[in-house]
């Protein structure tokens, strides 16, 4: 397996380097082919470092930056003045082609606005989204805008839907359903946007548009893709996360009330461990931002060590499946010459 090599800002997220440090230790550990370049502030990362002897110096680098980009910072001031922040460098570092992706927990706004500044945008592509996976009845739902998008026209909504179908298609899925989120599957459902995109997707050659969905219809598995604004996207993203944690909580709490429940609850387990596997969010951390000149991976800002490493595995199969030049390819037949 070809190497590949990633850069880490590993001054983001709410945790900051004592967590991001030991998931890239760990992943070190896991994956032979992996080089890493953990951007940040050299001696606090070296003090960390050097905590664990065993590491393979040989395929892990580090970069100073001096500046940090706090998680509640305007998208504007970043972009006008941390030129030498952690971000920024590793953004850097992949507009020259020294590392092939960029993993960060740090502010989103920030990252998306110096992304599209530093490594500009595919053509064809008018904004960039963020593009992650649910759980669902039938396997996985890859849904974007997931928050880098407030705003979207019907054309960005058609756009989200082309990256969608085309990511997914790298993952193994034919022909993968594409699918307009909405409040009823009803033609005559939805705001102006939405209506507008479902005509652009109906007369779209190469995508497998099915049409509206409802929330309760994506968590059955009826789509492979759903879109939607970022707006929508996030409320319904940390909603899942939320329902997931108190269901698992709930489930927790019920099985302690009594004797008897205990008893049932130790006899549940190993199915309950699988479920909190299935359902846990670190496990589906990571979020790509689509539709960039280079791969991004945005991780959740409270995101633990588990979680960052889920986000470091996304840039590396990005990374495999050399996603960037496969979405430029198809996006160039779909969109620039429609």
């Amino acid at each position: 397996m070809s190497a590949s090599l990633i850069a880490v800002d590993a001054m983001s997220g709410d945790f900051g380097p004592r967590c991001i440090v030991p998931a890239c230790l760990a992943c070190l550990g896991e994956i032979p082919s992996l080089h890493l370049t953990l951007v940040g502030q050299a001696p606090l990362l070296e003090e960390l470092i050097a905590r664990h002897p065993r590491v393979d110096r040989a395929r892990l680098s580090i970069v100073h930056a001096g500046e940090v980009i706090a998680m509640d910072e305007r998208p504007a001031q970043a972009l006008r003045s941390k030129a030498d922040s952690s971000m920024r460098v590793a953004l850097d570092l992949l507009r020259e082609q020294q590392v092939q992706a960029c993993v960060s927990a740090g502010n989103t706004g920030a990252l998306m606005a110096l992304s599209r500044h530093v490594l500009k945008t595919l053509p064809g592509i008018d904004r960039p989204a963020m593009f992650a996976a649910l759980p669902t009845e039938q396997g996985l739902c890859h849904l974007l805008d997931l928050g880098a998008n407030m705003d979207c026209s019907a054309e960005h909504l058609y756009q989200f839907a082309v990256m969608g179908s085309v990511a997914v298609e790298t993952l193994g899925v034919e022909r993968p359903r594409v699918a307009l989120l909405n409040v009823g599957t009803e033609e005559v459902k939805g705001n102006q946007q939405v209506k507008q995109a479902a005509v652009l997707l109906q007369r779209a050659r190469g995508i497998n548009y099915v049409g509206f969905i409802e929330g309760d219809g994506l968590y059955r598995g009826e789509a492979d893709v759903v879109v939607c604004d970022g707006f929508v996207g996030n409320i319904l993203l940390k909603a899942s996360e939320g329902l997931a944690a108190m269901i698992a909580g709930e489930v927790k709490a019920q099985f302690g009330r009594s004797l008897a429940s205990r008893l049932v609850g130790v006899l549940a387990l190993p199915f309950l461990h699988r479920l909190q596997a299935r359902l846990a969010p670190a496990r589906h951390n990571g979020a790509s931002f689509l539709g960039l000149q280079g791969i991004v991976v945005k991780s959740h800002g409270a995101a633990g060590a588990e979680g960052f490493r889920s986000a470091i595995l996304r840039a590396q199969a990005e990374v495999r499946e050399n996603l960037p030049q496969h979405l430029h390819d198809r996006l160039e037949a779909l969109l620039v010459g429609r």
